[in-house]
């Protein structure tokens, strides 16, 4: 194999003899160091159930790079779980997606190195690595850890998912607590991504649909040989991308990116990623209404394996089915097969003939789970940039909905009026202030849960907020109101009291108040960042981050 044009080559002068004396200060020999230069960019820790297993999977990964010719060089990056950090009031995982970019561009080009392996899993690591790639714009592979084992519980496999929907009740002392706590205790596996279709599993897909990993890796389980196997295939195949100058931006096209959305609609994929795929389009220059493309998909391509949350199936029945390979496979007519993945094929040639083994849980185009798409852009008086539903986690008794609108300043606010039973069956539940400018991006996803405790609302309320969902969203929840509060939007001018429509078939979600009310209002509001508040990085976030729209990434 030929490599040419290598970044880690520096001409002969006082800073590559240095760096050629450091390395063989550390035991690395002038043959190694004559390699091509692969940085494999782990997230692991011990703190993170999705990532505590990468370490292993990265040696693979090397045992691959240097079979193949290549020197491999293992660097981190921090990974937060999201359900181990509180949502607010200092919710930090959107900003650390941010971050995890900027630590991976520090650490990439300030080494030079040639190519990159990139190891993650959850919520935000997964779209941050990618973000860096599309940046960066070297030879990249990204290997993702794997969906969780099932949890057991009283002789039954458990989703967690089922576990967390129990917190409203046992706070409202409607459950035997021995079976909330043996569920809460037993519905988490050892390791992976949390096993339905949340944000971890949703972005492991769109790293697989884009092109940037191996066949079949986001639906492998993370303790089965198939992911190690996965893993040492992508540390031999780095080096034939370095070999032939295929860079991350030649395989994550417009093209590629389109294909995701229609991806992510297909298997109704965390809301969340309304965010990430815009950041990382927009990480790789394609400046693009990438909004109006979900929105189009939308109606495009319908639902095609009824996953959890919103279904009875969970990623292990997808893996057993046959994993994402039949499913793009199915999907093809309606995708741009052209595109490159990190193969050296094309994306229709490496699902091509895959076999689907349980026909439920991979549908055809013929014969979906639904039409009604997985998530809708709603656009409006409320939300003139757009919001955005989970569609199909919505009861079809609330895709039309009337309420009058409890606003709320602060997640905190929204919980004690709920705590106290001041809300009332059929509000519309404004919480604001949420966005990323306004709280760094802060979920909902607390409120939702403790709402679903309360049939009585969680059936009859929406939840309307400049903030995002989990990626374990349901009911009539609208999240990403945009533009948030904290610029001036609609969401930030609504009162107590005001009409809210939502008509989800039609995408419209308006405020019965007239535009001379509104602008009226919008020159009385008045609101500033509480800067003294939080800490630095959180300040340095709200000062730079830019448009949910783009994707909330750095302006320049």
């Amino acid at each position: 194999m030929q490599f040419k044009n290598l970044r880690s080559r520096w001409e002969f002068g006082e800073a590559s003899e240095c760096r050629r004396g450091l390395l063989c200060g550390m035991g690395i020999t002038p043959e190694e160091q004559n390699r091509p230069l692969i940085g494999i960019i782990n997230s692991w820790n011990e703190y993170n159930p999705g990532h505590i297993h990468l370490k292993a999977l990265a040696e693979r990964v090397k045992q691959g790079v240097r079979e193949a010719g290549g020197f491999p060089v293992e660097v981190m990056t921090t990974g937060i779980c999201d359900g181990m950090v509180l949502k607010d009031p200092k919710y930090v995982e959107i900003p650390s997606r941010n971050s995890i970019a900027d630590q991976v561009e520090i650490t990439v080009e300030g080494n030079f190195f040639d190519g990159m392996v990139m190891l993650s899993t959850c919520d935000s690591i997964v779209p941050g690595h990618l973000m860096a790639a599309a940046r960066l714009d070297i030879p990249t592979i990204v290997v993702t850890g794997g969906y969780m084992p099932l949890g057991q519980f009283r002789g039954k496999e458990v989703l967690h998912i089922h576990a967390q929907d129990k917190v409203g009740t046992a706070k409202e002392g409607k459950m035997d607590m021995d079976e909330y706590n043996g569920l809460i205790e037993n519905s988490w596996g050892m390791c992976g991504g949390c096993t339905s279709m949340t944000t971890a599993n949703s972005m492991c897909i769109i790293a697989e649909a884009l092109g940037m990993s191996l066949p079949g890796n986001s639906t492998a389980s993370a303790v089965s040989p198939k992911l190690s196997n996965i893993a040492y295939r992508a540390g031999k195949q780095i080096m034939n991308l370095v070999a032939n100058g295929i860079t991350a931006r030649k395989i994550m096209t417009p093209e590629a990116i389109k294909n995701a959305i229609k991806v992510d609609m297909a298997v109704a994929g965390s809301s969340n990623l309304i965010l990430h795929i815009p950041a990382i389009a927009h990480e790789a220059e394609y400046d693009l209404p990438w909004w109006k493309y979900f929105d189009e998909a939308s109606n495009e391509i319908p639902l095609m394996s009824h996953l959890a949350p919103g279904g009875p199936y969970s990623l292990k029945d997808l893996d057993l089915a046959g994993g994402l390979s039949p499913l793009l496979n199915n999907l093809m007519p309606k995708l741009d097969g052209s595109c490159l993945t990190v193969t050296g094929n094309t994306l229709a040639e490496n699902v091509a003939g895959a076999p689907v083994f349980d026909t439920d849980v991979i549908r055809t185009l013929d014969n979906p789970v639904m039409r009604a798409p997985g998530i809708g852009v709603l656009y409006g008086n409320l939300a003139p940039e757009g919001a955005i539903i989970k569609i199909a986690a919505v009861p079809e008794h609330l895709m039309k909905f009337t309420g009058t609108a409890r606003v709320f300043d602060s997640l905190d606010e929204g919980l004690r009026s709920l705590r106290s039973g001041e809300v009332k069956p059929g509000d519309a539940l404004v919480l604001r202030f949420m966005g990323l400018k306004g709280r760094f991006g802060t979920t909902a996803f607390t409120f939702q849960e403790e709402l679903k405790g309360i049939p009585e609302l969680y059936n009859s309320c929406a939840i309307i907020t400049d903030g995002r969902f989990s990626g374990g969203t349901s009911g009539l929840s609208i999240g990403y109101v945009s533009p948030e509060a904290a610029l001036v939007g609609p969401i930030g001018l609504i009162k107590n009291g005001d009409i809210v429509d939502v008509d989800i078939n039609e995408r419209k979600i308006n405020m019965r108040v007239s535009d001379e009310e509104i602008a009226k209002r919008a020159a009385e509001f008045s609101w500033v960042f509480p800067k003294n508040d939080y800490p630095r990085y959180l300040n340095l976030f709200v000062k730079n981050v830019g448009s949910m729209a783009k994707g909330g990434i750095w302006e320049r």
